[in-house]
This record gives C-alpha cells, structure tokens and sequence, in this order.
C-alpha cells in the first residue's frame, strides 16, 4: 500500500486532506507552521551567533546548521511518526493523516495568494499589486512594473506548485502524515536559512541541501505533469525541450525544472532580470514565447491545479490496483 497503509485509510485520508484544504483554505490563526518558524528562528538565534569580532570556523558553522536543522525536524517528525505506530481504529488513523496533510498541503492558499495579484493588475492597482506580491517572493517590488509583478507571481506559482503542493503529496505517499510533515518541515528550513548570505551560507547549507534531496523526485515528475498538461498543440514538445535546454544554467536542481517547464508549457518567457536588495540580478531564461500578464498568474494556477488533480488520481489508482492486485 502507498504509504503503508490499506486502500480505503489511504484513500479517506487522502481525499479527506485535499477537501479539508480546497474548503478551509489556510489556518488565519495558529497556524502550526507558524509556530515551527518561530522555534525555529529561536534556534538559529541561539547556535548561529557567529560575528565579525568572534567567527566561527567553517566546519563548526556548517555542523551547528545541521544540528539546527535536526533540533527543528527531527523530534516532530519522530512524534509524528511514534504516533502513528499507536494501535488506532482506521478511522482515527485516516483522520490523523488527513489533519497532517490538511495543514502541510497549500494548493489552496496558493490560490489565495496569487490570484488577488492578477486581479489587482486587472484593475490597474499598481500600488495593491506591488504590496500583494512583497508578501509572496523576495525580490523587489516597490518599483515593479505590471510585466514584472506578473512574472514574479507566475514564476512563484509554477515553483511554489512543486514546494506548496506537489512534493507534500508526494511523501504524503510515500510515508502518509509524517511524511507529508517531515518534507513540509524541511521546505520551511530551506526558505528561512537556505541563503547563500553571510550569515546563512555555511549555517543554512544542510537545510538547502535536504531539501534538494527530498525534492529532487518530487520536482522532476511536477515538471513532467506541466509538460504533459500544457495547453494548447505542440506545447508540451515546447516545455521539454526548454527543461532540457534551461534547466542545467539554474543554480538550483530543482526550481530549475520545474519552472523552465512550466514556462514553456504557458508559452511564456520568464526569467531575466529581477531585483534583490537594490541590486539588479541577470538570471537564465524560463520558457519562450510572450511576457507574463495579469491573465497568466490564473493560467499557471490552473495549471498547478490540474497537474494536482492529475497526481490525485494517479495516487488513487495506485493504491487501488495493489489493493486488488
């Protein structure tokens, strides 16, 4: 069974999570995640003192970022994990397991996020659409045209599909809640310490390496699903051949991908030049075709959104042919 569990915990647990998601949406107060990011920036403040007046060596930096790391995860995930060995009725085992992936799933905050972006471009509230997106990427916004707030919200969606979404289903899989949990956990890492500044270089390098570990299947086959669901003829002909063309020249092994994949699949040309902390940085092209509008923040959501219904299904299906194989 997918996840170790039997067909119908799976199934009801799935589903249930995916529903409890699509109708509540994200937790407003107390979000649990929330909490993990405050214990876990209690954390870094306490092992990741180093200064200009008193440095710490490299090895000892990198190795207080990985004990870091493992304080944060390592014992939620373990009481997670010790919580699930319990001997529960299936339906409690289905209801645990759907409340951990309710709360580490985010497809439909991800669709709270980005769509209000579109429409306040639609409406021609530059000053709404600026402030909307500060909130979702780390690039700078304050001087954003409409053809850059566009870009940095599709590209966002496109990659936050695979870290949001994709990749929480996929250990949700492969070890039901804990796992769903444990990838969640060490996505939020990577987003808090996976920076290669002064202070995060050597620190955060454990939390941006797991995580290209635990995303490097997950990204590949999200990528696979935008090319395979590309609207419109010779598209996903289009999204391959800009994976494999513009994938190697990012950085990243995973955002790489997925977004050259999905940029290719809507036609669209992402990428280039975009601004952080003041500087203008000249990254590699995304996709081909024409530049980002208000309307392709709702085409690339949707696209998440099918390749999500997509990965359901086949997840389904799965669990439901070992069931009777």
């Amino acid at each position: 069974m997918l996840a170790g569990l039997d067909w119908t915990t799976f199934a009801a647990a799935l589903l249930a999570g995916v529903l409890l998601d699509a109708i509540l949406g994200e937790v407003s107060r107390l979000h649990p995640l929330v909490g993990f990011a405050r214990l876990a920036n209690a954390i870094e403040a306490r092992l990741n003192r180093s200064s200009a007046a008193a440095p710490a060596a490299p090895v000892a930096r990198f190795a207080l970022g990985a004990l870091a790391w493992a304080l944060a995860v390592v014992p939620l995930t373990m009481l997670a994990a010790w919580t699930f060995a319990q001997p529960l009725p299936a339906a409690a085992q289905a209801a645990l397991h759907a409340t951990l992936l309710y709360f580490c799933l985010g497809l439909r905050s991800l669709r709270d996020h980005m769509i209000p972006i579109g429409r306040a471009l639609q409406s021609k509230d530059l000053p709404a659409a600026r402030a909307l997106t500060a909130r979702i990427v780390s690039r700078d916004t304050e001087q954003a045209t409409v053809s850059e707030l566009a870009k940095a919200a599709t590209e966002s969606t496109l990659e936050n599909g695979n870290d949001a979404v994709f990749g929480t289903l996929f250990w949700f899989a492969i070890a039901g809640g804990p796992g769903a949990l444990l990838f969640r956990l060490a996505n939020t890492l990577d987003a808090m310490w996976g920076y290669r500044t002064e202070r995060f270089n050597l620190f955060g390098r454990s939390a941006a390496r797991i995580d290209d570990a635990l995303n490097y299947l997950p990204a590949r086959l999200t990528a696979m699903s935008y090319a395979l669901l590309a609207p419109g003829a010779g598209s996903t002909r289009r999204a391959l051949a800009c994976w494999r063309k513009q994938a190697p020249a990012w950085s990243s092994p995973n955002a790489g991908p997925v977004m050259s994949t999905g940029a290719g699949a809507l036609g669209l040309q992402l990428g280039g030049a975009a601004s952080y902390g003041g500087q203008t940085e000249q990254r590699p092209p995304l996709g081909e075709g024409a530049e980002a509008s208000a309307a392709d923040i709702t085409r690339a959501w949707r696209l998440v959104r099918n390749a999500s219904g997509l990965w359901i299904a086949v997840m389904l299906a799965i669990a439901y042919g070992v069931h009777h194989a």
